[in-house]
């Protein structure tokens, strides 16, 4: 997990003077650099923008995008939309939460993999979809999935080497 450095976050604050209107890119960019908002950054771009924490809480926790807890080195994303239902997306978190050892909305002991069931990734000619990072992983099985899994963490030991 990052350091917290209140520099850094006050370099992102001092970009704006509407921090009210500004809030929400304020959050992206802090969370962009520490991977997620520790309680601490709340604090402080409360204490330095003047919004009441109890605020910024209401929209880190209204939208999905934020994340108070720190992710895996690889994210996933499982689609629950309507398209992906229907082809199997529950057993293929099945399939996922078994593998890991962890539940939607958990991290893998060694940090490598997090995962959450999200509403909808909008592939949905490419049913059933998982996102990986920026990468969309189509048409999968329990199996194949499993696969992609297996893939980044043979990847993954291959560059510790």
């Amino acid at each position: 997990m990052k350091r917290v450095v209140l520099t850094d976050i006050d370099e992102i604050i001092s970009h704006y003077t509407d921090y009210k209107n500004n809030l929400i890119t304020i959050l992206q960019k802090t969370q962009d650099k520490l991977g997620f908002l520790p309680e601490e950054a709340i604090s402080h771009i409360a204490k330095k923008t003047g919004i009441q924490e109890a605020k910024i809480y209401g929209v880190v926790t209204f939208y999905k995008q934020f994340k108070t807890e720190p992710s895996g080195k690889h994210h996933i994303m499982i689609c629950k939309g309507t398209a992906c239902h229907v082809k199997g997306s529950g057993l293929i978190e099945k399939a996922i939460s078994e593998h890991l050892g962890i539940k939607p909305g958990g991290v893998t002991e060694d940090g490598m993999f997090s995962f959450e069931g999200v509403a909808c990734l909008g592939c949905c000619s490419l049913a059933p979809v998982i996102m990986i990072g920026e990468e969309v992983h189509a048409k999968l099985t329990p199996e194949s999935a499993v696969q992609v899994l297996i893939g980044i963490s043979e990847k993954e030991k291959a560059n510790e080497n």
